[in-house]
């Protein structure tokens, strides 16, 4: 094991002396300490080692897990006093005559999260917004989220100090706070303060976690959704989602349902999504969201009737919205705040 974990250090240090550019240093943090990052898998692997001996494997694991962030942290410092340096370098030229003033526009992001709040509104739902710090039960409890899932692992979730108080009203009298990790939070609060029939959909910034490469952030936003009603159905959530996926995509977009599994519904489904006039994503299914008809235990946790009430829910990612819809192949595009990118839309 030492020489292994001595060999991913040495690996490390050889791939951080060629790097010359941020990209290259998230590559070199993806392919180390990622999700699927060769000392994560190391660490994964503890479950295999004899009970006797993790406590030393843990020790070890973590040394070198430190050892390896202290040499990324140095060789981001690195980076930026290289441009410090040149941009401190660089002259100007005081006789030229200044730039013209800039027509500011909205992000994409927020171009999307418009558009998308536009479909809903059409057909008679809501926009309902609530505070990114959450306590467990509105983010997982009340969601019929078990207190062993692996998304509420800190590997997955960010916790705040347990002597936090930010005066959210909860059904747990001492529970930890979180930054909110979907916004079906809101539902559960809307919920609470509405009676049926609900429609609704909460858009926003959610946190996780994650390692930033292209298609991840720890940073993301979402829009999901409620419908509560008598007798809805599944064919009830298909239309609706045919509806926004058409508005969004076109036409002549097909979509499907795969059974999938969500605490919070049941049954589950994944959307895919097909359409011919996505570029390089055309002509194949694409998974797009996730969704489903409201677990009885959610409603039971709302204090409402699961007899005489049933409903969907759902959520999709505005940042794969837009990729989608623009052809963008890199999420970190979004949060670098480059007019050159910006500009374009």
């Amino acid at each position: 094991m030492e020489e292994q974990l001595q060999a991913i250090i040495a690996e490390t240090e050889s791939a951080l002396a060629s790097v010359e550019a941020r990209s290259q240093l998230d590559q070199v943090k993806a392919t180390i300490i990622g999700g699927n990052g060769k000392l994560t898998v190391l660490m994964k692997g503890i479950a295999a080692v004899p009970k006797e001996e993790r406590p030393a494997f843990g020790q070890a694991v973590n040394k070198a897990k430190k050892q390896i962030e202290s040499l990324l942290t140095q060789t981001a410092e690195s980076l930026d006093n290289a441009e410090d340096a040149a941009a401190l370098g660089k002259t100007a030229d005081v006789t030229l005559p200044p730039s013209g003033n800039y027509i500011g526009g909205l992000h994409p992001l927020t171009q999307t999260k418009r558009r998308i709040a536009s479909i809903f509104r059409q057909i008679g739902f809501t926009v309902a917004e609530a505070t990114e710090v959450e306590t467990e039960w509105f983010c997982f409890d009340a969601l019929n989220t078990p207190e062993d899932h692996p998304a509420r692992d800190e590997q997955d979730t960010l916790y705040f100090p347990k002597e936090s108080r930010f005066g959210n009203v909860s059904r747990k009298t001492e529970e930890a706070y979180v930054l909110r990790t979907h916004t079906s939070s809101v539902q559960i609060r809307t919920m609470l303060k509405e009676k049926p029939p609900i429609r609704v959909i909460a858009p926003g910034r959610c946190f996780r976690r994650d390692t930033v490469d292209a298609t991840h952030s720890a940073n993301f936003h979402q829009v999901e959704g409620l419908y509560v009603d008598k007798k809805v159905t599944v064919r009830d959530l298909k239309a609706v989602l045919d509806h926004l996926l058409r508005e969004l995509f076109g036409k002549e977009v097909k979509t499907r349902l795969r059974p999938s599994f969500f605490p919070f519904t049941e049954p589950s489904f994944e959307v895919d999504l097909y359409s011919s006039n996505l570029g390089r994503l055309s002509n194949k299914w694409i998974e797009i969201m996730g969704c489903g008809m409201v677990d009885p235990k959610v409603f039971e946790n709302v204090d409402i009737d699961s007899k005489e009430w049933s409903g969907f829910a759902f959520g999709i990612g505005i940042e794969r919205v837009a990729m989608m819809l623009h052809g963008i192949d890199d999420i970190r595009h979004f949060y670098q705040n480059d007019l050159r990118f910006l500009s374009q839309f």
